[in-house]
């Protein structure tokens, strides 16, 4: 029997992660974010932070020896470790559904299930993101906003690169929501009754 799945796009800074776990832990369901790198790299044996290194970004000089199968080989045929990464991830979200309730963030995790999840777009306005980037990490608000912009080109180029969809293209989500105009029990809310 397929499970309820909630799957989450997000502008940095919007608290999509923060989202996530709050619904996950509300709603009684696994969650999934930087997990499915930690679940990636055990099961196929690969450093943790090779991989990190290229989470949610798209290719780049990050380069493994597989196979045409994906296989970790001695055949040395090199595709760039983001694309591994992102197979890898891609096989353990398409095997959620089967397995339990779950929040997902990221991972194009929206674009992989389609159909079989609830899709949410979490989103705010670029200075209520500096200010929670600024409370979060305690940066100056000059390096908060650079690492905004930076961070959301990376999420965007990274879902157009394996998608060949546009990630601001809110057609594609369910709801897509402004975490600056509503509480987290708002935001819970609105999702629970969505399901």
């Amino acid at each position: 029997m397929a499970k309820r799945i909630i799957t989450i796009n997000r502008m940095f800074g919007s608290n999509g992660r923060l989202i996530g776990k709050t619904l996950a832990e509300k709603l009684d369901m696994g969650f999934y974010d930087k997990e499915l790198i930690d679940m990636a790299a055990k099961k196929n044996n690969l450093p943790f932070d090779t991989l990190a290194k290229v989470d949610e970004k798209k290719a780049s000089q990050w380069m493994f020896p597989v196979d045409s199968e994906l296989q970790f080989t001695d055949n040395f045929s090199f595709i760039p470790m983001n694309d591994v990464l992102y197979d890898l991830q891609r096989k353990i979200i398409l095997s959620l559904p089967q397995k339990e309730d779950c929040v997902i963030v990221g991972r194009c995790a929206t674009n992989i299930l389609k159909d079989k999840s609830l899709k949410l777009f979490i989103h705010a306005p670029f200075e209520e993101r500096v200010q929670n980037v600024i409370r979060r990490t305690g940066r100056e608000e000059a390096s908060a906003r650079k690492l905004v912009k930076k961070m959301d080109k990376e999420r965007r180029a990274y879902y157009e690169y394996f998608t060949d969809s546009k990630w601001m293209d809110m057609t594609q989500y369910d709801l897509c929501i402004d975490s600056s105009r509503f509480s987290m029990e708002q935001i819970v809310e609105i999702v629970k009754d969505s399901l």
